[in-house]
């Protein structure tokens, strides 16, 4: 029972030795890291609940990186137009993001998985009529998608997160598809196929383990997608409403004020999406150089 332990552990101690090989990939590791972090224990970190209407002050509004406010702490990098802490507010925020991009991903990983892998287990005409829909989808960019798709169901979380997964599934379900071709002619395939093993045996056992690699790789970036679409949106007025927190709401409420000389309300909160995107992004391309098969050791 002790060897698959040790494999298991000696793969991930290999994986990690190849990882950090690369000090960018590593320091946006931590990037993700104390964004999750601080996201999760926004309501502690946070200096307000900037989402609480009573503990909102209008004279407060607007005001400057490192101004005192009425409540006695410092802004740090100032206030919205409601008289919101900027910090607080983008804290919780990236709490909003990290989740809906986490679903989002998430939801559209088992989605795509499972059409790709149904199209690749039968093959003939399903598998030509699965792929046309997807290669379809393909064409159209994931925003046009989602833009439609959030004005027929509407604002609201569960909206969004499932606007964002009819619009990303596909990417998956492509991968998931290219993998599990590959094995698909393989001769233990064809051994498995002739015993009366379920179906689902088949496709969860030996097809899907064969494409999780290139599905890691793929769910890092739609993550990132997923959040900046949820910013996208949100910025257009389509994704959540302003009563909830989120990132493309705090750029949107702040870009009126840009001309003004008040930066901070849009800038701040842009800089933490492009962080946050851009460090996913990075992790994910270094997942996808370790896990290559295909590289120089």
């Amino acid at each position: 029972m002790s060897a698959p332990v040790e494999t298991r552990w000696g793969r991930l101690a290999n994986f990690w030795a190849d990882f950090r090989q690369n000090p960018v990939a590593v320091a946006a590791l931590i990037v993700i890291v104390a964004v999750v972090l601080m996201a999760i224990f926004a309501p502690l970190v946070a200096p307000q609940d900037p989402y609480n209407q009573k503990a909102l002050d209008l004279f407060d509004a607007r005001l400057p990186p490192g101004e005192v406010g009425s409540g006695g702490y410092v802004h740090w990098l100032g206030t919205d137009a409601a008289g919101r802490d900027l910090f607080s507010a983008i804290l919780y925020g990236l709490r909003t993001s990290l989740i809906i991009g986490m679903m989002a991903g998430a939801f559209a990983l088992v989605l795509g998985a499972t059409v790709g892998l149904i199209a690749a287990y039968h093959g003939g005409r399903i598998e030509a009529l699965i792929m046309r829909v997807i290669d379809l989808q393909l064409s159209l960019p994931a925003i046009l998608l989602a833009l439609v798709l959030v004005a027929l169901l509407g604002q609201g979380l569960p909206q969004l997160v499932a606007a964002l997964v009819a619009a990303q599934y596909a990417y998956f379900a492509r991968t998931t598809h290219g993998a599990a071709s590959a094995e698909r002619r393989k001769d233990y395939i064809e051994a498995a196929l002739s015993t009366p093993l379920p179906a689902r045996k088949v496709l969860f056992r030996h097809l899907l383990p064969n494409a999780l690699p290139p599905l890691i790789v793929v769910a890092t970036v739609q993550v990132a997608n997923s959040i900046a679409l949820e910013a996208t949106l949100s910025f257009l007025g389509l994704g959540l409403p302003l009563t909830q927190p989120s990132l493309g709401s705090l750029i949107s409420n702040g870009f009126q004020f840009l001309l003004s000389g008040r930066y901070w309300i849009s800038i701040y909160p842009g800089i933490a999406l492009m962080l946050t995107v851009v460090a996913i992004n990075l992790v994910g391309d270094q997942v996808r150089h370790v896990l290559n098969p295909r590289r120089s050791r």
